[in-house]
């Protein structure tokens, strides 16, 4: 195998994530550390997949309504204006 490049600046940018000099190498190295870990992941053989005789039950999808007021939920929220989330600007 050959040595990856990962390029954690366009990483970081992508993401939105803002991660200083200093710390490129150690992120660089961690993530050269996972995908070497998926790489070594084995394949899924046929006796590993879910067997279409007996498929399994899941739970009934009921969505809470309710359950906390305006109130509590904006307290939560980093800035509030008129009622409303703030939120930064995304598009001009």
């Amino acid at each position: 195998m050959s040595e990856m490049n990962i390029d954690i600046k366009h990483i970081a940018k992508l993401a939105r994530l803002e991660i200083a000099d200093d710390e490129l190498e150690a992120f660089e190295s961690q993530m050269k550390s996972i995908v070497a870990m998926v790489e070594k992941l084995p394949d899924i053989s046929d006796e590993l997949k879910p067997d279409p005789d007996t498929p399994m039950t899941l739970r009934a999808d009921e969505a809470e309504t309710d359950k906390f007021t305006r109130d509590e939920l904006m307290k939560n929220a980093p800035a509030v204006k008129a009622g409303c989330l703030v939120v930064p600007k995304t598009v001009e």
